[in-house]
């Protein structure tokens, strides 16, 4: 068993642990709660867990700063559960299995240590968190307490991702000797960020880590291999300082109607609920100007990385493109894999991908695969299952733990540093101790 791949480990309430063994019992609801009750915690951690996995999951409580962001996630998700400002008391009060991490990027290390120390499984966000100093203390924490953090990669559930899985596992085109990766966010998507928290390096640790550690640890995953060492360049081309005009946010700006990049938030009413009518708590603008002069992520990423299998990785993210998708191709000494997948653009494709395998100096096919019901092409529903379905067999190795957590987001981290000294080689080994 791969280090990165962590053991089943069913998360069961006291109630079951007291039960007796005379007669067979049905398993007690995993207790969960969430710190983080935003977009993403409210909705896909909250409401969409909740219609999915209700016979297995009972929320005891939800944690935020934020008083009126709070209550509307309350409303969204449909539960009357206790609710915290303080997370400590939280964990103290409903002695939750499991606690949903879905705060900002750069501080999942607190909420994640904490509930450790406390005694209690983690289950976070992808990044696992935004920096090497941070990624050593959860690590640490994680060996010293003996709990267990899952990191949600929900990416590896696609039923693309699996295939090409199944693809390498089965060794289609024999090693891999490089891959081509080529992210395209586009100017809905792409600019999303740029509006919101994700728009400071402090908060997200840049795209280089909250966006691309999904994209890091598919090829992780896929070659079964660590990565070894990145170098990136990258730069702000189109946001922040560049726009021709700049406001607070999109709803009181005196150049909205000039604007491409206008936002309107009021046309969401759960944004509205989450964001817009909890400002006065907190002053955050979820349609913040995406030209504001102090931003200093990038937008336009390149970067190459080495594995520990000698495979060699060019890598891009460009976050203001036409249309949204990815390209991604496989060289092995047997042949090529290639996949182009269309997220979004401006003319119509079928709901499917389509997988060209290459053999040398043999036949090329193509594996047509339809995209399955749920968020991110059915992947969240997988995720969630898989977590929360102990005994669920996992043959392609789709659980992912702290050591992958960690793998993906150095791999951004070490692309950052790379960028800062001016495209000089890191090395992943020089980041932290595992």
């Amino acid at each position: 068993m791969r280090a990165d791949t962590i053991q089943r480990r069913t998360f069961l309430g006291a109630a079951t642990a007291a039960a007796g063994t005379s007669a067979p019992q049905s398993p007690a609801k995993v207790r969960v709660a969430i710190v983080g009750t935003g977009h993403r915690g409210s909705g896909t951690w909250g409401r969409e867990l909740l219609n999915r996995q209700g016979h297995r999951v009972e929320f005891v409580g939800l944690c935020d700063i934020n008083r009126k962001r709070l209550e509307a996630a309350q409303r969204r998700i449909g539960v009357d559960v206790a609710a915290f400002a303080n997370l400590e008391r939280m964990l103290k009060e409903t002695r939750p299995a499991l606690l949903i991490v879905t705060t900002r990027d750069g501080v999942h290390h607190e909420q994640i240590i904490q509930a450790m120390e406390m005694g209690f499984d983690v289950l976070t966000e992808k990044p696992m968190t935004t920096d090497e100093r941070k990624c050593q203390a959860i690590l640490d924490t994680e060996k010293k307490t003996g709990r267990k953090v899952t990191v949600a990669f929900n990416y590896r559930y696609s039923n693309t991702a699996q295939k090409i899985k199944e693809l390498l596992m089965a060794g289609t085109i024999g090693p891999v000797t490089s891959l081509d990766f080529h992210w395209y966010l586009d100017t809905s998507h792409g600019a999303d960020y740029f509006r919101r928290w994700h728009a400071y390096g402090a908060n997200s640790g840049t795209l280089y880590v909250h966006k691309a550690t999904h994209h890091f640890d598919l090829v992780n995953w896929y070659l079964d291999a660590d990565p070894v060492e990145v170098n990136a360049y990258a730069a702000l081309r189109k946001y922040g300082r560049n726009g021709p005009f700049r406001g607070r946010d999109c709803r009181s700006c005196a150049h909205k109607s000039q604007c491409q990049f206008f936002f309107d938030i009021t046309r969401n009413k759960d944004l509205v609920a989450l964001y817009t009518e909890a400002e006065s708590e907190d002053g955050y603008f979820r349609d913040a100007c995406v030209f504001r002069q102090d931003i200093d992520i990038y937008d336009t990423m390149v970067a190459q990385v080495k594995y520990s299998n000698g495979a060699l990785m060019s890598y891009s993210l460009n976050a203001f493109m036409p249309y949204e998708g990815y390209h991604l191709a496989f060289n092995g000494l047997e042949g090529r894999i290639e996949v182009r997948v269309h997220e979004r653009q401006p003319w119509e494709v079928k709901r499917e991908d389509a997988i060209r395998v290459t053999r040398n100096f043999g036949k090329s096919e193509v594996l047509v695969l339809p995209y399955a019901e749920g968020g991110h092409f059915g992947a969240d529903p997988r995720l969630m299952e898989m977590i929360f379905d102990p005994a669920k067999p996992d043959p392609l190795r789709q659980r992912a733990g702290s050591r992958a957590g960690a793998m993906s987001l150095l791999t951004g981290v070490a692309a950052v540093r790379s960028v800062q000294r001016g495209g000089q080689p890191v090395k992943i080994s020089d980041l932290v101790r595992l």
